[in-house]
């Protein structure tokens, strides 16, 4: 008796400096924490910064699709050869016109000296003619419109780079929640396959004693195998994991790093008070919102196209003759232009999608503020679920380490079957297995709650880097 507790004593020690070994090893290798992941990633991963790029080219839309508000000078000169008359004379012309898109006044400053084929003279005029319109684009009325129009194409297109960047940032971060979990079942999977082999020598030494039975024997090889092709595959998930890890931070230097245990997120306490602060600040809304801004300004600037085209003319005419305009007249004048298509069925037809469109909005908003607030629910409940079994999965190990140690000692005084044993031990491995799975799943699950309600990313900082 006094023999058989001396082995099960000696079967504790060397599993005690196993799990001492364990730890030493873990010590000396390089650790990479969640935040230090992250930083790291987003330096080095490229697909951040084509992310990021996107923003570059929203600064010129307005150059590129509002009027042209430069100067605008044209130039023309020209010889006419009078063949029958045996004479030439210069032609020339300069124009500058400068168009201030925000109100629709339009400016020009001509200048110009031409010759008659029926008289030597030569007539040169000087005229400023200030052009405003009243009807279409009435006071730059469209170019407002569509100035609004672009901002909000602008602010939709940002918050739509802050989600790309925070889906891949979440992304990432499943990665790295994979990575510890492959890493934690990996060494519980090591721990259990190197305690299970000193228990083989311990088994081995017993049958030496003629205690065990060869049949025990066979069963720990059997158990052995088994926990070893369980290393094998969970190495293999590890490394695959690993290699994700190595690549988003562009470890060039192969630098051997093992996860620590990150720091789980907000937890979620109260559904309907988290939502109504989700309403209430969330960028998803603000597009949604945006989105129908967007859709009653493009409805307002059509109308107006369908206004005819009417401009009131102010200017100054000098005239006279060569280039100095000698002998000049001088008037002002004032007046009005129309230009009125009849029909204007395309334009007609543009408004009548273009309203269409924006009840169609309208409705699909509806349709996904409802969509929206049930997934987030059913996510509050997997939450919960996530936090109940998780609970449940540690008072499981505590009990089935327990049952393992009492086991332990049954079975050096030959209390219980090899087999009592061998069920104790698979017990403690899958509970290990499942608490880190629950543990895992509640954080990825607590950064899609993140995500989706739009908390991942500070928009603020990410759009003015």
């Amino acid at each position: 008796m006094n023999k058989r507790l001396f082995n099960y004593l000696n079967f504790l020690c060397l599993l005690m400096t196993l799990c001492l070994a364990t730890s030493v090893m873990a010590a000396t290798q390089s650790t990479l924490s969640l935040k230090d992941f992250i930083e790291q990633a987003s330096i080095k991963d490229v697909a951040f910064e084509a992310i990021l790029i996107d923003q570059l080219a929203l600064q010129y839309r307005r150059d590129i699709f509002l009027p042209d508000g430069d100067v605008i000078m044209d130039v023309k000169y020209q010889y006419d050869f009078y063949l029958d008359q045996n004479r030439n004379n210069p032609e020339a012309s300069l124009s500058l016109s400068k168009l201030f898109p925000y109100n629709g006044t339009e400016l020009s400053l001509s200048y110009g000296k031409s010759s008659s084929v029926f008289s030597n003279s030569e007539d040169a005029s000087l005229e400023l003619l200030i052009s405003q319109p009243i009807g279409n684009n009435a006071f730059g009325k469209s170019t407002q419109l569509q100035d609004k129009i672009i901002g909000i194409e602008n602010d939709i297109s940002r918050y739509q780079i802050v989600e790309a960047y925070e889906d891949y940032l979440a992304s990432l971060t499943a990665v790295y929640y994979n990575w510890y979990s492959a890493y934690e079942n990996l060494r519980v999977g090591e721990l259990s396959y190197r305690s299970n082999q000193k228990l083989m020598e311990n088994i081995l030494d017993r049958q030496r004693q003629k205690i065990a039975l060869p049949i025990d024997v066979n069963k720990m090889k059997l158990l052995i195998i088994g926990k070893q092709e369980n290393v094998i595959v969970l190495q293999e998930i590890y490394d695959s994991y690993a290699n994700l890890i190595s690549k988003a931070i562009n470890n060039k230097d192969n630098i051997s790093y093992i996860p620590t245990k990150p720091e789980p997120p907000a937890a979620l306490q109260n559904f309907k008070q988290d939502y109504d602060a989700f309403i209430e600040k969330s960028r998803t809304y603000k597009v949604f919102n945006m989105l129908e801004q967007q859709g009653g300004l493009e409805v307002k600037r059509i109308a107006d196209d369908l206004l005819p085209s009417t401009r009131l003319l102010l200017g100054y005419q000098l005239e006279g003759q060569d280039w100095g305009i000698e002998a000049s007249n001088n008037n002002l004048f004032a007046g009005i232009s129309l230009r009125w298509p009849i029909g204007k069925s395309v334009d007609k037809a543009k408004k009548q999608v273009a309203q269409i469109e924006h009840k169609k909005t309208i409705l699909s908003n509806k349709n996904k503020y409802a969509e929206l607030r049930i997934n987030l629910k059913n996510l509050f409940i997997q939450v919960q679920r996530e936090k109940n079994l998780l609970e449940v999965a540690k008072q499981k190990i505590k009990l089935s380490e327990s049952v393992l140690k009492d086991e332990a000692e049954n079975y050096s005084y030959g209390k219980v079957t090899l087999n009592d044993y061998i069920s104790a031990v698979n017990r403690v491995d899958e509970n290990q297995f499942s608490y880190t799975d629950h543990s895992v799943q509640l954080n990825k699950l607590l950064i899609e709650w993140l995500r989706l309600t739009d908390q991942l990313v500070n928009e603020k900082q990410l759009i003015n880097q």
